[in-house]
């Protein structure tokens, strides 16, 4: 019988983003996916635009569902989703990968990040970039997505919901992976909460950067299904 597996998006992106992972994994597993509120046409409300919001978004998908046991894989900010949902309800999520996860949040972290969510910089900088998002998170303007993005990172900044101390309470399998190249989640940063974790696996992807589809399909599936397995 195959074993249910949920993958979750990154931030400004959709559950499209995990179609061709989804593909791949879905003859080993069943594969589950959806979009977080606010993404991909999703009513964007400011109670639960938030990363506790979307932690719960989570677990609810997972209940509504009937899940039991679930593995899940989360991708950059539905990495931090997942960690967040695995803490606040250990007993339904039998797993947890993460990939290009930033997990060393404070105000100047916020800060640096937030500094690319400005609508009108985007538009004159990455015009292609905006207007997909623009057609992508439709009806939702997007100075109003990017408002909220910015906010929910500020809101890490000034009080993160994963911390060392809780990271070591968690008895979830964790598989941590982050790219040699990746910049935007920081290999020392991420091995550092790894350690804390008293379950958790920690890998550098040599040669691979943040942004998901420049990551080797075949090496990400492959890592996936052998910890999947090992946990099981």
């Amino acid at each position: 019988m195959k074993q249910s597996l949920l993958l979750l998006h990154g931030a400004l992106a959709s559950e499209a983003q995990l179609k061709p992972l989804a593909r791949e994994l879905s003859a080993f597993y069943h594969v589950h996916t959806f979009s977080f509120s606010g993404h991909a046409g999703q009513p964007l409300d400011a109670a639960t635009f938030s990363m506790v919001g979307f932690a719960e978004q989570v677990t609810q998908f997972i209940e509504e569902k009937g899940l039991t046991s679930v593995h899940v894989f989360g991708y950059s900010m539905g990495g931090y989703a997942a960690l967040v949902a695995a803490l606040a309800a250990p007993t339904i999520i039998r797993s947890v990968t993460t990939l290009g996860t930033k997990l060393d949040w404070s105000p100047a972290t916020a800060a640096l990040e937030s500094r690319f969510l400005d609508p009108d910089k985007m538009r004159a900088k990455v015009p292609e970039f905006a207007a997909h998002l623009e057609k992508l998170h439709a009806p939702t303007p997007l100075p109003e997505l990017l408002a909220a993005t910015a906010a929910m990172l500020r809101g890490l900044g000034s009080r993160p919901l994963l911390t060392t101390a809780n990271l070591a309470t968690l008895n979830t399998p964790v598989q941590i992976m982050v790219g040699e190249l990746d910049k935007t989640t920081g290999v020392d940063a991420a091995r550092h909460f790894a350690d804390y974790m008293p379950h958790a696996t920690f890998e550098i992807l040599m040669n691979t950067p943040h942004p998901l589809e420049r990551v080797n399909p075949d090496l990400l599936v492959s890592r996936i299904a052998r910890f999947i397995e090992t946990a099981a």
